[in-house]
């Protein structure tokens, strides 16, 4: 390092030894240019790298790392923040790629948005976040087509507003998530026959071509027709409104996502057998 009086890049280490939180080293140098002698006391990068691979491999928090070492919790969070930590995976060439993107959450307020190749089963690029919005799916973009990868085509999970940062390219929904989604109006188990019907159709979603599917969803509409336009009316107000809302709702997000539910681009692929294969797994466990 350079000297603290001459500031001249040539020195040797008289002495060494650990400070008294065995945290860091104190090391006693002179200075080869001048012969005058001054301290440093430089903390190790591979501290940080043990905190960071206890935090993230051991699964142990700052609170508790603090305690191991006698540390207070932002001191830990400080020390994991100096960790540099590469968000682009160097190893794989750039080449065009078909990508599934997504964000996954541990807990409220963390989670990592990343973007996977699964014909190369890599990861391409990830970012740390606390909320899952279309600006972070930009940023990686941004990172990805800078690293010279060109996108021919992505698999969302329907989050609003990230179909638009991939606009001009092809769009797949995820099946899985689609799926999830026609879960979450009518449950794994509807009441209504219309419900039951409905649900049975969304569950053939991976094993059906576009052509089958929608004339199902004809089907489907043609005979529930008088059903769906059933309407109640508030006694109290004298409005009205649909008597069966989330029935409606499961419906109107078919056909609001059917457009990407069978892109050329994805479809007959490795990535579509994947997302089959997730489909399935899930088809497996509401039966």
């Amino acid at each position: 390092m350079k000297c603290l009086f001459c500031r001249v890049d040539s020195d040797k280490v008289i002495n060494s030894r650990a400070s008294t939180d065995g945290l860091s080293v104190k090391r006693r140098r002179e200075c080869l240019n001048c012969g005058r002698q001054f301290q440093s006391n430089r903390r190790q990068l591979r501290l940080q790298n043990k905190l960071w691979n206890e935090y993230v491999y051991g699964k142990q928090t700052a609170k508790q790392l603090g305690r191991k070492y006698c540390k207070c919790r932002q001191w830990i969070s400080a020390q994991l923040d100096k960790v540099n930590i590469n968000s682009c995976n160097d190893s794989i060439k750039s080449q065009p790629v078909v990508i599934v993107a997504d964000t996954v959450f541990w807990g409220r307020e963390y989670g990592i948005t990343i973007f996977r190749e699964p014909n190369l089963k890599k990861y391409l690029v990830w970012k740390e976040v606390h909320t899952e919005t279309p600006g972070h799916y930009q940023h990686l973009k941004l990172m990805l087509e800078q690293s010279g990868f060109t996108i021919q085509a992505v698999v969302l999970d329907g989050k609003r507003g990230v179909k638009e940062v991939f606009s001009g390219l092809p769009v797949q929904l995820c099946h899985f998530h689609q799926v999830a989604i026609i879960k979450r109006y009518l449950t794994s188990k509807p009441k209504l026959s219309a419900g039951v019907e409905l649900w049975r159709i969304a569950l053939t979603l991976a094993e059906t071509t576009e052509k089958k599917f929608v004339k199902q969803l004809d089907d489907w509409h043609q005979k529930q027709e008088t059903f769906l336009k059933e309407k109640t009316i508030n006694p109290i107000t004298g409005k009205w409104f649909y008597t069966h809302k989330r029935v409606r709702s499961a419906d109107r997000s078919l056909k609001t996502n059917l457009p990407y539910l069978f892109t050329p681009a994805v479809c007959g692929t490795e990535i579509s057998k994947i997302i089959h294969s997730q489909h399935y797994q899930f088809v497996r466990r509401q039966l």
